[in-house]
């Protein structure tokens, strides 16, 4: 009986032991990093929700990175025996992958939204601009070149506001710059050759005074255009009797230079004709003296300076 009990208890020691040691053997296995990688992965996946490849493109970059390497850690790690594998540097890289996903979300959300408040002030503040050449150029003979850069830049900020309505902001933005540089230099060119016609504003200021003077001193009539403005006004003893609008060749900016131009003559001009109807292609007409000696001197000067061909004619006939 008493050899029984001994190996019960024999029996029971062993069972005790194996029972030890395979506990041993699965606390020495080492634990996957499925949650520290399952972390990452969700991470990585709402900084792209948030359009981080967009906005935040390196930190997205680098997140992406270390979660390859973790990954890449941890099937090299798999391929070990089981009680050798270790996991560290899978969790190191997981856990600094989680970090820049983070981090690349938050600041794409911040560059988006700085991004879509810079924008809609640009877009803003170039459709100011448009209307504010509209209102100075309407009638401005542009060249055509300077038109179609204008256009196309209209076009091009239609397009930026269509993206910038679907949340499209960095399409939005290289719409955007494209329309800022055509509109701005349009707009630059056409200020500057107004600024440049309008230099000759003290002469204009001149002819006005003597109009009006020699209107009032003879008791006549004058008649007085402001080309830009499209009037014309006719003073009778110095003093304004009619106001009419007027309609200009296409080429109305600045002086009248040669035959065959299409511009409008500036200066101080005498009627010299009256042509009532079938003897003027228009219903009636005034017949001016130009060119008159001034216009002769600065043809013959042009002519002598090279601005104009040799062969040019000074303009006559202007009703």
């Amino acid at each position: 009986m008493r050899g029984v009990v001994k190996n019960i208890i024999a029996l029971l020691a062993f069972a005790a032991f194996v029972s030890l040691f395979v506990l041993i053997l699965v606390e020495s296995v080492p634990e996957p990093p499925v949650v520290e990688m399952e972390d990452a992965r969700e991470s990585l996946s709402d900084a792209a929700a948030k359009d981080a490849v967009t906005y935040s493109g390196k930190l997205y970059g680098e997140a992406r990175v270390l979660y390859d390497s973790a990954m890449a850690t941890w099937k090299r790690e798999n391929r070990k025996f089981i009680y050798f594998r270790d996991y560290d540097r899978v969790v190191e890289f997981a856990s600094q992958a989680e970090r820049k996903a983070v981090q690349a979300a938050a600041s794409s959300r911040k560059n988006s939204e700085n991004l879509e408040i810079k924008l809609k002030q640009k877009i803003d503040s170039l459709n100011r601009l448009i209307l504010e050449f509209d209102r100075l150029f309407r009638s401005y003979p542009l060249t055509r070149e300077s038109q179609g850069r204008f256009s196309k830049g209209k076009m091009l900020l239609k397009e930026s506001g269509l993206a910038y309505g679907k949340k499209q902001f960095l399409q939005s933005n290289i719409k955007m710059t494209d329309a800022e540089y055509l509109l701005t230099s349009s707009y630059d060119n056409a200020i500057s050759l107004l600024r440049d016609y309008f230099s000759s504003f003290p002469d204009w200021e001149a002819w006005l005074e003597k109009a009006i003077n020699d209107s009032k001193r003879h008791h006549s009539y004058s008649i007085i255009v402001d080309k830009y403005a499209r009037k014309c006004y006719i003073y009778l003893n110095g003093n304004i009797k009619h106001e009419f609008d007027v309609e200009l060749g296409r080429n109305w900016v600045g002086d009248k230079r040669q035959r065959g131009d299409m511009a409008t003559p500036e200066g101080m001009y005498k009627v010299t004709r009256k042509f009532d109807r079938g003897r003027t292609k228009y219903y009636k007409a005034l017949l001016i003296d130009y060119p008159n000696e001034k216009d002769k001197l600065e043809f013959k000067n042009e002519i002598a300076a090279g601005t104009l061909d040799p062969d040019a004619i000074i303009g006559s006939m202007i009703e």
